[in-house]
């Protein structure tokens, strides 16, 4: 009867080998990683926080990622699919806090943020109808803006008007872009998973042969989160709704991710139900993110890759990185070398791999049919929308302060540009004979 029993657990609900678990985990630590680092160092350095502060900041979102995906890959509570997912920091999310607290102020975005996952765990029940009304032109649209947007934030954090030798700048974040795409390119596959931190290796010591680079003192061994860590939270309607749009398209990502990983760990699931725990994993997380001062965080398909890689299945595996998140995310040391890191490092890392989320919106163009006018006036007039104040910064600069921020916001504009034309056509060609 054992083995019969045995026989029938799916490959997600097993429980490898402890030495075969550690390796899994710590594959998927690496391969996670540099998004919050990255992240953080983005917010950091274009907030101007101070060191403390963004020390405080990266122990939380190391903390948060870690136990989203400790709730995501246990599936308890009705937090989480219960499937081998790990959690990080929103790329447009963290695009998104950065303008809000640029335009108000840092406690606003974390208002934003609070705002955000309180909805989010609200509109579970009535998720899925509402993600049905955003039609998939649209989202690549939101996509495409979203991925602009994070490469400008990023290329911006490479050199500055004050910067005294933009040259070496560039030249820094040159070499991290070039390593990153050999490494890529030429090292056997599982070192292929760490190319950008490979990439982010090899610019930082050319940074300290040209005398960029210096390791920040100091001896603590601990670090903490902060709790309120830019004040007591200002909750605005007008300034969350970039978030509240970004929130809305990340359900429907969330649906496609929670069935294909569903699909590739060859696990049957109740597609409803579970979508419903993914996003309210999600929120929840990103409501505890919101209290330390951190953007909002959402459930990643980066690993899905690495479980085909390596064949390995199990949730225990992404619930194991989870702890070795949380443990990392206490020890100074890492947030030292981490806030030490060049800002033309940080940028062209930031660069390259928020440059991924571009050529995955061309992809989700390439299913739609824009031979279609309907879809083609659709998609012109959400980029136009969204692309506008990315590339025009001041464009909006006489409009009251409020509205700019909406107008600003390129992935609320592609968003609601988008979804307007799309119905205006809809309609029309229903009300059109034959």
């Amino acid at each position: 009867m054992a083995a019969v029993s045995a026989a029938v657990v799916a490959p997600v609900d097993e429980i490898p080998p402890a030495g075969r678990a550690f390796a899994g985990a710590l594959q998927h630590l690496v391969v996670m990683i540099a998004m919050p680092l990255t992240s953080v160092l983005l917010i950091s350095r274009s907030l101007h926080l101070d060191d403390d502060a963004a020390r405080a900041l990266l122990c939380g979102a190391l903390l948060f990622s870690g136990i989203g995906t400790v709730l995501q890959s246990s599936g308890r509570y009705g937090l989480g699919a219960g499937l081998p997912f790990v959690m990080l920091p929103g790329g447009a999310a963290v695009v998104l806090f950065i303008q809000i607290a640029q335009t108000y102020d840092p406690a606003t975005a974390t208002g934003a943020v609070l705002i955000t996952a309180v909805a989010g765990i609200a509109l579970v029940p009535v998720a899925r109808r509402l993600v049905r009304f955003i039609p998939m032109v649209v989202i690549a649209a939101m996509i495409l803006v979203i991925g602009v947007n994070l490469v400008k934030v990023g290329a911006n954090l490479i050199t500055s008007a004050d910067d005294p030798t933009p040259l070496r700048s560039v030249t820094i974040a040159g070499a991290t872009i070039v390593v990153t795409i050999l490494a890529h390119r030429f090292l056997p596959a599982g070192w292929r998973r760490v190319s950008v931190l490979i990439g982010m290796g090899a610019g930082t010591a050319l940074a300290a042969a040209l005398g960029r680079f210096t390791l920040q003192p100091g001896d603590a061994l601990v670090q903490l989160p902060d709790p309120f860590l830019f004040g007591t939270p200002h909750f605005d309607l007008l300034a969350a709704v970039p978030l509240l749009v970004f929130s809305i398209g990340s359900m429907a990502e969330a649906t496609g991710q929670t069935v294909l990983n569903a699909k590739v760990v060859d696990k049957q699931i109740d597609t409803a139900p579970t979508v419903g725990r993914t996003i309210r994993g999600d929120a929840v997380t990103s409501l505890l993110s919101g209290l330390f001062g951190g953007p909002t965080m959402v459930t990643s398909g980066e690993n899905i890759g690495l479980i085909r890689l390596t064949g390995i299945r199990s949730r225990y595996v992404t619930a194991l990185t989870g702890l070795l998140l949380i443990l990392a995310a206490f020890v100074a040391p890492v947030g030292r070398i981490v806030n030490s890191l060049p800002g033309a490092v940080v940028g062209a890392t930031a660069a390259i791999v928020f440059a991924t989320v571009i050529a995955s919106a061309v992809g989700l163009f390439r299913q739609v049919d824009l031979d279609d006018d309907a879809n083609l006036l659709t998609a012109t007039a959400a980029l136009t929308a969204g692309l506008l104040p990315i590339l025009v910064p001041g464009l909006y600069r006489g409009f009251p302060d409020d509205l700019r921020l909406l107008l600003g916001s390129g992935v609320t504009m592609a968003a609601v540009a988008g979804v307007a034309v799309h119905v205006l056509c809809t309609v029309r060609r229903r009300e059109s004979p034959g």
